[in-house]
């Protein structure tokens, strides 16, 4: 059994805005969500900024005791996927069979908020001062048992933990469960919440953030020379993803069909990305969707901003693509998300997804000076209008786990 799928919600959360409209006029404006972090006292660390989401209120969303039995990266899953819900026109309960809705919300990292949180109880107070919610507040299947619990969805749930590569996985996997006939509907995508003490250290670290303290709004610059390394942000990116059937059945509005998905593995090394392993990855999902290389009009690039990462997805483009590396419109939303870590995938999608719906590519913004290495058509700090046929969207993550999902304009 081969189902068509389709996109008909689309539910996000970020520091660029809460709802479709919000969000997307941001990134359309070149608009950058990243400041000084508020949420903690950064002041002796190298990085001291972050693409934070300052006005989150989860009482919007559900009630007080709910609430604080969920870390903050479980908060933005239910939020978001509550909005995909609302958007796609699908209540679970009433409008469907239930068994048939699965979910499939990846985090990177999971509830590190909550870890750090009972760690320094444990320490002041003692073992009979943890939490009974400790565990299930910070394991990272969390999101989507959440999701599952607050909807009504039974059908098919897992999570993805792929590092930077688990939003894309997650939707990419929930598309092959309903391709072959498990589900006729999936919540996915991924949320994380990891701009707290222990996470801006532990990458401080590894010195891969930028530390353009100074100018925050142009710290993410991907593909320009003076870059200087990522910036954190943190967030939620759901897409509904349902049988071409069952949205017909209903007269849903379909944003776009997913046609492709490819995943490879580096075998390389723990933080450096290998070309290779990204270009199997991207021809994989070309070859996957049926369709020739010259169709894709438009890659929603990994593009993180670091030295080493922008020029490696460069050369993996040119690799998978060849010549028509060059005809190709490609952007980094990071430059103004930041990145999400394992939200970025799902964030990305919805990106996509609403670009085909406009006709409307998003810029990479900061890019002033390109690096000569990075050879491409970036769309460099303006929104260009194009007829977008065909579009695809790259995630890869540290461990080499690497993931490409392509949608089409939705033909019936």
């Amino acid at each position: 059994m081969n189902q068509r799928v389709v996109v008909t919600g689309l539910g996000v959360m970020t520091s660029l805005g809460h709802d479709l409209e919000t969000f997307w006029s941001n990134l359309l404006a070149g608009k950058s969500g990243v400041s000084l972090i508020e949420s903690f006292d950064v002041s002796e660390y190298p990085t001291r900024i972050a693409a934070e989401i300052k006005d989150f209120n989860p009482e919007d969303y559900f009630d007080k005791k709910e609430a604080r039995r969920m870390d903050r990266f479980v908060q933005f899953a239910v939020a978001a996927s509550l909005k995909a819900l609302e958007d796609a026109g699908l209540n679970v309960k009433e409008d469907t069979d239930p068994e048939r809705v699965g979910v499939y919300v990846g985090s990177g990292i999971g509830g590190l908020q909550t870890w750090e949180e009972q760690h320094k109880i444990l320490l002041e107070k003692g073992p009979k001062r943890v939490s009974p919610f400790f565990i299930p507040m910070m394991i990272a299947n969390m999101g989507s048992g959440q999701v599952s619990m607050m909807t009504g969805a039974k059908g098919p749930n897992s999570t993805a933990v792929t590092a930077c590569a688990t939003g894309t996985h997650s939707i990419g996997d929930a598309y092959k469960t309903i391709m072959r006939g498990d589900a006729d509907v999936m919540i996915c995508g991924g949320a994380e919440a990891t701009i707290s003490p222990t996470g801006v250290a532990g990458f401080c670290a590894l010195r891969a953030m930028s530390t353009r303290n100074d100018e925050p709004e142009k710290a993410s610059r991907p593909f320009d020379t003076g870059r200087d390394g990522f910036v954190m942000g943190e967030g939620a990116g759901i897409l509904i993803l349902e049988s071409l059937e069952h949205a017909q059945k209903r007269g849903a509005k379909i944003y776009g069909e997913v046609i492709g998905y490819g995943m490879s593995g580096d075998a390389y090394h723990m933080t450096d990305p290998d070309p290779d392993g990204a270009a199997r990855c991207m021809t994989k999902a070309v070859k996957d969707a049926g369709i020739a290389f010259e169709e894709v009009d438009y890659i929603n690039a990994h593009g993180t901003s670091t030295s080493v990462g922008d020029k490696s997805e460069t050369t993996a483009i040119k690799k998978s693509f060849g010549d028509h590396a060059y005809k190709l419109a490609v952007s980094s939303t990071k430059s103004m998300t930041g990145h999400l870590l394992g939200a970025a995938g799902g964030v990305e999608a919805l990106i996509c997804s609403l670009a085909l719906k406009h006709g409307m590519i998003p810029p990479t913004i900061n890019l002033e000076n390109q690096d000569p290495e990075c050879d491409l058509d970036y769309v460099p700090n303006v929104p260009r209008q194009a007829d977008l046929r065909v579009v695809m969207s790259n995630s890869f993550g540290f461990g080499g786990h690497n993931a490409t999902i392509i949608l089409k304009k939705f033909e019936a």
